[in-house]
């Protein structure tokens, strides 16, 4: 929890990962260039005291993950978003079965979402099950562009695609995490494009899509999206880091999503540990947009903030907060201050 200004925040952090990039789990050039890439986030966006070493980055520990997120990252719960990689990494770069050692060693903080692969046809549902069956999952990360042999990537337009979501809506898994955010390399940035969020959404009303990263840098193709889809959210994962970095940029980003989805769509999300969530939650807490921008998009109050930090997904996984932590009433359940849909 953080507390500024006698302000006091639940924080859930909706992205973090607990990988193995390492040279020795490496299955190929892939599998460098990927962690590289990542790497290369890390360094251009992060505060010089909160950078790395890259062997360090490349494989951290237990120790430090639950030092950086719960000891001084002033975080109360963690979701976990798995990112198999199979083609690229020989054991997998931060599935769920290896996330699951953490979740059930520390139950109360982590959230352990699932996974599924539509080309994998009938055993991709079979492995939806099990997951269900052995871990209780109520949500999946996917990953549209991931390789899968000769195949760079699907869609969830496809029909097997949409034979999973059925699964989920069958076992009670809700909320589809939907990586739709910058390309990482070698991944073709056009299979993590956020067009084909819209029909799964509309066909789908009874699932949450989280669209992981708010679709950068396809900004305003998701905004457009979500304004006309009540089950569409924004995860902000790689949009925080700019707040330090580019902060305009930020308030750009804050205040367009604020205009189309309101503050109980969005979901605060470090993407550790690419960034840590220590820096991101101070800075969040302390910004606000800028004067000559606030005729355009506003202001960020605390309650704003409160939501954004940790309520909304509170609110998506059933999460207890605190009763010192004030729960202001979402935006939908009193007169909407976002505009309808532009058709």
């Amino acid at each position: 929890m953080y507390e500024k200004d006698g302000e006091k925040y639940f924080v859930v952090d909706g992205h973090v990962h607990y990988w193995d990039g390492s040279p020795e789990n490496q299955a190929n050039i892939h599998g460098k260039q990927f962690i590289d890439c990542f790497y290369g986030y890390h360094s251009a966006l992060s505060p010089e005291e909160y950078l790395w070493p890259e062997d360090k980055f490349q494989k951290y520990s237990e120790e430090d993950m639950m030092h950086d997120l719960f000891e001084i990252g002033y975080v109360d719960v963690g979701i976990f978003q798995p990112t198999y990689l199979k083609d690229f990494y020989v054991n997998g770069f931060n599935t769920t079965e290896q996330n699951a050692v953490l979740k059930e060693k520390y139950p109360d903080k982590f959230v352990l979402p699932g996974s599924f692969d539509p080309r994998s046809g009938e055993q991709g549902l079979e492995y939806l099950e099990e997951l269900v069956d052995r871990y209780n999952i109520k949500g999946v990360k996917l990953y549209t562009a991931e390789w899968n042999g000769q195949s760079k990537g699907w869609s969830l337009r496809d029909e097997w695609a949409k034979r999973h979501l059925e699964k989920c809506q069958e076992l009670g898994v809700k909320n589809i995490h939907v990586h739709k955010g910058p390309t990482i390399t070698p991944l073709n940035m056009d299979a993590f494009d956020v067009k084909d969020v819209d029909e799964v959404a509309s066909e789908f009303p009874d699932l949450n899509f989280i669209v992981e990263h708010v679709g950068l840098p396809r900004l305003e193709d998701f905004c457009w999206i979500a304004v006309q889809e009540a089950n569409v959210y924004g995860g902000l994962a790689v949009a925080m880091p700019f707040i330090y970095s580019r902060p305009r940029y930020f308030a750009k980003i804050i205040g367009e999503l604020l205009y189309w989805l309101d503050e109980d769509r969005l979901l605060f999300a470090s993407d550790y540990a690419i960034w840590q969530p220590k820096w991101l939650v101070e800075m969040f807490v302390d910004f606000q947009i800028p004067e000559d921008m606030q005729g355009e998009y506003g202001t960020l109050t605390p309650d704003m903030k409160r939501k954004i930090l940790g309520l909304n997904a509170a609110h998506l996984y059933d999460l207890e907060v605190p009763s010192e932590v004030p729960q202001p009433a979402a935006v939908a359940a009193g007169e909407e201050e976002y505009p309808e849909a532009p058709y």
